[in-house]
């Protein structure tokens, strides 16, 4: 009874009337939902097509999440059930055409599969097919990304502290290299020798974490931002959904949907939104626009990411 009162106050503003309004309701809120609503939640924001197109049942059997754990997401975001939901998501495609091959990708759960494996050529043709396609969703979702918000937060920040482990690694290394080349001065922190807690207590308030982490998350990375939430720092997110881990009481979060190929998700988005925003402050803090210096080429000479 507590929950549903909790519940009832949360949503007291009435239900997300659009898809960007749920996914920000669901970045504010999704920890105050039941496990099983949050994985019916992700579900939902990870396979948009399969909500539109889909009774409750069907989701059901394709997620492997139960049909109750939808309708009771749906209400606990004040929704009346599951048709009102499904209503948000059908939208968007009513003046859409037919899903395209990189959309049933997606919503099929963003795995690519390769016919011949022992073909090295085929093989790299294969992980070139899933680069362009996470390069493809990332373009796609341009407009909804919180760009503007994130270059804000790298140009007023004290300072910068950049952190990403295992297979993040090489996007982190990548941005902390490109924010310095561009006069934005940022901090790695790597955990080399074990100290990757005392690497992360030098920021704190005015400060801004830029934690990059996706499935299944390294446990040292999800620390640390608790550890610089705790000292009051600002953190930014690139991670895979709003309702991962790395997300959760972040100020800002940018969600790349890579392919996979193999059990290797493609790290190619995730380095194109690096480069966006170290090229973003670099433009921001020049105060100019870059002038065309011939036809179609832009002045970026003196600056090498």
């Amino acid at each position: 009874m507590k929950r549903d009162v909790s519940l009832s106050k949360r949503t007291a503003g009435g239900p997300p009337a659009t898809l960007e309004e749920l996914r920000a309701r669901l970045g504010r809120t999704g920890e105050q939902l039941t496990p099983r609503q949050r994985d019916a939640a992700r579900h939902a924001l990870e396979h948009p097509n399969d909500v539109a197109l889909n009774a409750v049942a069907v989701l059901a059997c394709n997620s492997g999440i139960a049909a109750s754990a939808f309708i009771r997401m749906a209400q606990a975001l004040g929704f009346s059930g599951y048709g009102e939901l499904q209503r948000l998501f059908i939208a968007p495609l009513q003046s859409a055409t037919a899903p395209s091959y990189r959309e049933r990708i997606r919503h099929y759960g963003g795995e690519l599969a390769l016919d011949n494996p022992a073909d090295p050529a085929a093989v790299l043709r294969a992980f070139s097919h899933a680069n362009m396609l996470s390069l493809e969703h990332l373009r796609d979702d341009a407009a909804r990304l919180p760009l503007a918000q994130a270059i804000r937060a790298l140009a007023r920040a004290r300072g910068v502290y950049v952190l990403g482990l295992r297979r993040s690694y090489a996007v982190a290394s990548y941005l902390a290299y490109a924010l310095n080349r561009v006069g934005r001065p940022a901090v790695q922190i790597t955990g080399l020798g074990g100290a990757i807690a005392e690497q992360a207590s030098a920021a704190g308030p005015k400060d801004l974490l830029v934690a990059i982490s996706f499935p299944p998350y390294a446990t040292d990375t999800l620390r640390v931002c608790e550890q610089v939430r705790a000292a009051g720092a600002q953190r930014l997110a690139i991670t895979d959904s709003v309702l991962g881990p790395v997300a959760r009481d972040a100020e800002i979060v940018l969600q790349v949907n890579d392919a996979e190929l193999l059990g290797f998700r493609s790290l190619t988005a995730a380095m194109a939104l690096a480069q966006t925003l170290a090229m973003g402050f670099a433009f921001k803090e020049r105060g100019r626009r870059i002038a065309p210096k011939s036809e179609g080429t832009a002045a970026l000479d003196d600056i090498e990411c």
